[in-house]
């Protein structure tokens, strides 16, 4: 027996970018909305932290562009990257008609914590964290609702309307019994970081070379590094060897080359 029964007009399971911009939404617009997020925090390494010019346009029509951009962050106004032996821009974003002419990089968690904040303004906004969906609430072939997990015990939330936004490995859809369609991306990212010293010049975003993509993302104390393979090309790689893989990357960046030691072999993270 649940421990705690909630009734609300929209249950959102997962509490990432697009839980919790639906759930700010519908609480700006008057509806109840419960998001459920199953961490204590939103504190995860590894995830996008580009904020694109059209979300800052959609944010400056909500009213809360002003308050993102006092945050801490940076602004890309200009991609380069370098091809072979020679140094190209990918991207000019001063010409685009919005009114933020760049990229805005935040780390996921603090973007979160921000429309988290926003959204808590709104009295019908409910976020639960440590709040572990486990099921769907069933009857007669009609989804009502949700059944999670907490600390405190099981609750369940009734809901008119129930969403799952709750990443690529959804239990709400697997429970639901939906089926996902695969595009097939023909790559995976090995993530790594690596320390930031104060002689560092500004690197490029990315370095491409015949068969290999290197991407470097400034987080302040740290660069966040993505080193694009082969589909399922993570066991061969790793087949080869540690020191191999940092002489590549020494390769293409020697600015690197003084802390490589700090590389070592922990995951991959497939691409969608």
């Amino acid at each position: 027996m649940p421990n705690e029964t909630l009734t609300t007009q929209c249950a959102i399971a997962g509490g990432g970018p697009a839980g919790m911009m639906l759930g700010f939404l519908l609480a700006r617009a008057g509806i109840d909305v419960v998001v459920l997020e199953k961490h204590a925090d939103f504190l995860r390494d590894f995830r996008g932290d580009t904020i694109h010019p059209s979300t800052l346009e959609i944010m400056y029509e909500l009213g809360i562009l002003d308050d993102f951009l006092k945050r801490p962050r940076q602004e890309v106004r200009t991609l380069a990257g370098q091809i072979g032996d020679e140094r190209v821009t990918l991207a000019d974003f001063s010409h685009l008609p919005t009114h933020c002419r760049f990229i805005s990089l935040m780390p996921q968690w603090d973007f979160l914590d921000f429309l988290a904040g926003k959204a808590r303004s709104f009295p019908r906004f409910h976020l639960k964290m440590r709040a572990r969906v486990t099921d769907l609430l069933m009857e007669d072939g009609r989804v009502l609702g949700l059944q999670a997990e907490t600390p405190e015990g099981p609750i369940e939330i009734r809901a008119d309307l129930v969403v799952g936004a709750d990443g690529r490995h959804s239990d709400v859809r697997t429970r639901a019994g939906l089926k996902v369609e695969d595009f097939g991306a023909p790559m995976d990212v090995v993530w790594f970081r690596l320390s930031k010293h104060a002689s560092d010049g500004q690197q490029l975003l990315g370095r491409i070379q015949a068969g290999v993509v290197f991407v470097t993302l400034d987080r302040g104390d740290y660069w966040q590094c993505a080193y694009v393979i082969p589909k399922g090309g993570f066991e061969q790689l790793r087949d080869r060897g540690l020191e191999a893989f940092r002489a590549a990357i020494a390769a293409l960046n020697p600015e690197f080359a003084d802390r490589l030691q700090e590389i070592v072999w922990r995951y991959v993270c497939s691409t969608p």
